[in-house]
């Protein structure tokens, strides 16, 4: 299993969230490219960027997603906002992954457009709170089950889909084990589990379950995760 460590952009800082809520903020720090080149310099094998303030509708942090993409040279997966194919062709042609949520449940034709003219390049985000899917930054909730999407994606060729736990987010007090061996067992694609994740038990059941990638943010920022003892090449 890859550890990938989470770069939160919200306002031009990196932060870290509970719950996915602004004003919330347990870290922020200045300097997003700073944040990655530290990841990567202390042995990342790959970023995962979120673009906060363009998932909630109020912005974007674009300038500051291509900065880091300058600074780096590690593969970078890249989601927060991407609801149009202008969007998603944009940060493509950084050369990134790019991860698409709201857009991608709501409207599968674009995502099997997207999807089939770059295979391997993008990510079905499906973040999940009290059993429901999230939309438009986790401000609603679509009428889709997981397992009616997850079949509808099932032959598209995708990088992966990115499974997020709400309910744990940004707590630091572990994953829950049996919402992600359900998950696990409806998902026909690579897994990147995100939400919860607090320290090296947590990665070892992930890896036990099955699970191919493992988003780590709150953990790695307060080093209740020391980066250097869980960083595995791809």
């Amino acid at each position: 299993m890859i550890v990938i460590p989470a770069v939160d952009i919200l306002g031009g800082m990196a932060v870290q969230l509970v719950g996915g809520k602004p004003g919330t903020e347990k870290i922020s720090l200045p300097n997003p490219w700073e944040v990655a080149q530290d990841w990567v310099s202390k042995g990342a094998q790959r970023l995962h960027l979120v673009d906060l303030d363009a998932a909630m509708g109020s912005g974007d942090n674009l300038q500051a997603i291509a900065k880091i993409v300058e600074a780096v040279d590690v593969p970078i997966e890249v989601g927060g906002g991407i609801r149009t194919t202008e969007k998603a062709e944009t940060l493509l042609d950084l050369g990134v992954d790019i991860i698409a949520g709201t857009r991608a449940v709501s409207d599968p034709e674009w995502l099997k457009d997207l999807a089939q003219r770059y295979p391997d390049k993008i990510i079905l985000a499906l973040d999940v709170k009290q059993g429901k899917i999230q939309l438009k930054g986790w401000k609603e909730s679509s009428s889709k089950t997981l397992a009616a999407v997850l079949e509808e994606v099932a032959n598209l060729p995708l990088k992966g889909v990115l499974h997020t736990n709400v309910d744990v987010e940004g707590q630091n007090k572990g994953i829950n084990v049996n919402e992600t061996k359900k998950f696990r067992a409806l998902c026909p694609h690579p897994i990147i589990e995100s939400g919860g994740i607090s320290s090296k038990k947590d990665l070892a059941l992930l890896e036990e379950i099955g699970i191919e990638y493992a988003v780590v943010g709150m953990a790695i920022y307060t080093g209740a995760i020391k980066p250097e003892e869980v960083w595995r090449q791809e």
